[in-house]
């Protein structure tokens, strides 16, 4: 696997402004509007902020920032003997077919999918800039068995997605991701909602004025400051 050591390239500033942590509403939902840029995306995460569409308004752009917010402490993944188990019969790569595993993520079947063909051709382009990533675990044929990806700033990796075909394997895909980023000194596993699956694996909800001091931890503090209005 990688150690995720090749510098992203620069993104530049966005162009919206993002609040600062002392401006932030109520309520999870912070804005509608804007755009995928790259400049766009990689901002908000500095700033403790996501995309993702509006749930019963296609392609209605919105931006998060949850209160409380889900993490999952590294020392804290539940690793059952059936999660190790199936690591023994899964090859895990790094970074070689994004586009297949945020496809999978993005299926039409999954219940409650919301990732578009915006968010695909968005992510994917992070991807080819060094920002956004997927961990892939395949079978002993050869086969994607599942995967997860997301992005990556400084500390901080913002899970976005993950999908299985095969039992255990986006847990399995989790299990390598923490190895992952224990290895590369990373702190901060945001995982956006502490929902009942994640918190099974560990995950734990905090307040968000917590997140962001952690995120700027995670990212070295240089990122919570308001950008330049343009």
């Amino acid at each position: 696997m990688t150690d995720w050591a090749t510098k992203p390239q620069p993104v530049g500033e966005s162009r919206w402004p993002f609040p600062l942590p002392s401006e932030l509403p109520d309520g999870d939902l912070l804005n509608i509007g804007g755009d995928l840029q790259p400049s766009t995306v990689v901002n908000a995460y500095r700033r403790g902020t996501f995309p993702m569409e509006v749930t019963g308004l296609p392609g209605v752009l919105g931006w998060w920032s949850p209160d409380p917010r889900g993490i999952l402490p590294l020392d804290r993944l539940r690793v059952t003997r059936s999660m190790r188990q199936s690591a023994k019969r899964y090859d895990i790569r790094v970074d070689t077919c994004f586009e297949r595993v945020i496809g999978g993520c993005a299926d039409p079947s999954r219940d409650d999918g919301w990732i578009s063909q915006q968010f695909i051709t968005a992510y994917t382009r992070l991807h080819e800039l060094g920002w956004a990533h997927s961990v892939e675990v395949f079978d002993r044929d050869g086969q994607l068995a599942g995967g997860l990806y997301g992005v990556r700033i400084d500390g901080l990796f913002a899970g976005e997605s993950m999908f299985h075909v095969k039992r255990d394997a986006s847990k399995v895909a989790l299990m390598a991701l923490v190895d992952l980023m224990r290895t590369s000194g990373m702190p901060l596993l945001d995982v956006q909602w502490c929902t009942d699956h994640l918190a099974s694996l560990g995950a734990v909800a905090i307040a968000r004025q917590e997140y962001l001091a952690r995120l700027a931890d995670a990212v070295a503090g240089s990122v919570l400051s308001a950008p330049r209005r343009r």
